[in-house]
């Protein structure tokens, strides 16, 4: 029996991308695919809701699924955990599972868990995304997980020093760390998180230059694990091993947002 996707978004650029790879894949049928134009009716019916659509519209998508007992898997950008603590009572009420995935590439995901793993060590840490120009929200989703990650990893040994951040040009901060976005032609995706100390600093970097091919493997690990997924569960980390252990915010490892251990698939890539 093949699994029923109803993709919400799936004419933008990463539905377009969700889309090629539900279709060429026998265990899924592209049951609908919504605009901004449909009626939220049209995911009636499905298996499994993909939401690729914008941040405005992405809560409704969320509350819709839910309200039908059907698994949500969230792509769209701007879910910080404040804003996703709004809908966990509604998941774990329906005993559903709303999967929410910050960035689909595993080189962004090690990124983000090596900056964490690092961020103990350095007192000042501020984050630099680029996206493209038509890119609506700001800061990104990713950064957005990257300063969670680095707050949950510094909450024995406190926030980040951030001096001046009452003056705008210091970027916007989130869990303590600033985060500075651009929005510009030529780029994709690229995120440096730079971790200054006494004498030294380390970056680390990560660029999406061919998001068809990045976010393929972490899309379809996505959809095999938001069809049985309970509860909230955040972060494609929540899926893999990659070896490193850092806290999330909730909780310690690999967990979803409310704090209760994830299932960690033993595997060393996707």
């Amino acid at each position: 029996m093949t699994t029923r996707v109803a993709i919400v978004g799936g004419t933008g650029k990463l539905g377009g991308i969700i889309r090629d790879i539900v279709n060429a894949d026998d265990a899924y049928t592209e049951h609908a695919v919504l605009t901004s134009r449909s009626d939220i009716g049209d995911i009636d019916g499905a298996d499994l809701v993909v939401d690729a659509s914008t941040p405005a519209v992405s809560i409704e998508v969320v509350r819709a699924a839910v309200e039908r007992g059907v698994n949500v898997l969230v792509g769209t950008s701007g879910w910080s955990a404040e804003r996703i603590a709004l809908v966990r009572p509604l998941v774990e009420a329906a005993g559903t599972g709303a999967v929410f995935i910050p960035n689909f590439s595993l080189g962004s995901v090690i990124g983000s868990a090596l900056a964490g793993a690092a961020a103990p060590f350095f007192p000042s840490i501020e984050i630099v995304e680029a996206h493209r120009e038509s890119k609506i929200d700001s800061p990104s989703g990713t950064a957005v997980r990257t300063a969670e990650l680095v707050a949950a990893a510094r909450a024995s040994v406190g926030p980040v020093e951030s001096p001046h951040v009452d003056q705008r040009a210091r970027g916007q901060r989130v869990a303590s760390v600033p985060i500075h976005s651009l929005r510009r032609p030529g780029v994709i995706a690229k995120q440096d998180v730079v971790l200054s100390g006494p004498g030294e600093s380390l970056t680390i970097t990560h660029d999406t230059v061919d998001p068809a091919r990045a976010y393929a493997p972490g899309i379809r690990l996505a959809l095999e694990s938001a069809l049985n997924a309970r509860g909230v569960v955040v972060g494609l980390d929540s899926f893999i091993d990659i070896g490193i252990r850092t806290p999330h915010p909730g909780g310690n490892g690999p967990v979803d947002e409310g704090g209760v251990p994830g299932q960690v698939a033993r595997t060393t890539g996707v």
